[in-house]
């Protein structure tokens, strides 16, 4: 079968191609490894530090880990790793200040 529905075209196979990439972050992440990130969980908690790793199930290890509530740093904890399944997102800082 050639790619869309009825089958006379690549029509839906290159549309998948081009969704393809939003769906799965990995080639984001990996760009931004050592950049400083902001990091939600889904409980609201927002961490910010330099992303070190993220692996297959979201497991994220930041350094210079630091808590921040309402822009103030409520707390410094240094290396952290932040289970995966926890992430609300993942958004790299440098993206939003254009620095």
């Amino acid at each position: 079968m050639s790619g869309n529905v009825n089958g006379s075209g690549p029509v839906l196979a290159d549309f998948n191609q081009a969704v393809r990439p939003t769906s799965d972050p990995s080639g984001f992440l990996s760009e931004i490894l050592g950049a400083p990130v902001t990091v939600k969980l889904n409980s609201g908690i927002v961490f910010k530090g330099d992303l070190q790793s993220v692996d297959g199930y979201m497991n994220i290890a930041l350094e210079r880990c630091r808590e921040v509530l309402n822009g103030k740093v409520i707390h410094n904890w240094g290396d952290a790793f932040i289970r995966g399944n926890n992430v609300s997102y993942v958004c790299a800082d440098n993206a939003i200040t254009g620095r």
